[in-house]
């Protein structure tokens, strides 16, 4: 079986441009989320997508497969399917390009999920949040999943409401997805719905589609680079680590 990791990377991020190419602890972003990807030896190939030449000039000088794909791109799982439009596989994983500290059992866990569930199209997973500040805070999205373990909503906002029970977690969705060839051929003629628009989380057409995403539930510490402040949570920890 040829499972493709692939490492969308867009330079001009709305929050904090240039972000993959931006400094941890004397090496880029992305290759951070490339060391970890490697690590997970059932995967037959870890490649960078990205819209951008500095990105690509930067994988070369770190010997990281790259790949150029369309500015038209709107988010990272349509860079995906048109890399899935180039290289055959019999499924693809993305390991968002923000996410240095993703450990590779959490890809593990991904992907032992779709290997032992083969009628489940696409998933993801979700870990508990620990820290009540980014429950609150509007770049963390927050999932919810009904019985079976397929997501019901992703909002960055503070989902459930706790009206009448506070006996509940609030769970973080991670930036791993894995698509089988079908699913993430069908994203990009997918309508793109109102709740898309409005939350700007991709995953949210596949669910406005009627398309079911199974989530399995692990113990995480990764963080998304999502602002400078997070950026630099992200160093005092690789820094920590490295001593």
């Amino acid at each position: 079986m040829k499972i493709l990791g692939v490492i969308p990377a867009r330079f001009g991020s709305s929050r904090l441009e240039g972000k993959p190419l931006m400094d941890i602890c004397g090496k880029p972003m992305v290759w951070w989320v490339y060391q970890q990807a490697t690590k997970v030896s059932i995967l037959s190939e870890v490649i960078v997508a990205t819209d951008d030449e500095r990105i690509i000039n930067v994988c070369d000088s770190f010997s990281i497969p790259s790949v150029l794909t369309s500015r038209e791109c709107e988010n990272g799982t349509e860079r995906v399917a048109e890399v899935a439009r180039k290289i055959e596989a019999d499924m693809y994983i993305t390991i968002q390009g923000d996410e240095p500290l993703i450990e590779p059992q959490t890809i593990e866990e991904l992907l032992n999920l779709m290997i032992t569930e083969p009628e489940v199209q696409c998933a993801t997973l979700k870990t508990k949040f620990i820290n009540p500040v980014d429950v609150v805070n509007a770049t963390t999205p927050k999932v919810v999943t009904d019985n079976k373990d397929n997501i019901v909503l992703i909002s960055r906002s503070p989902i459930p409401y706790p009206k009448a029970a506070l006996e509940f977690d609030y769970f973080k969705p991670l930036g791993v997805y894995a698509f089988r060839p079908n699913a993430i051929a069908k994203y990009t003629s997918l309508e793109k719905g109102l709740l898309e628009k409005a939350e700007e989380i991709e995953l949210l057409r596949f669910i406005e589609n009627g398309i079911p995403i199974r989530i399995g539930e692990v113990v995480s510490s990764s963080i998304a680079v999502d602002t400078i402040k997070d950026l630099q949570r992200v160093r005092k920890i690789i820094t920590n680590i490295s001593k």
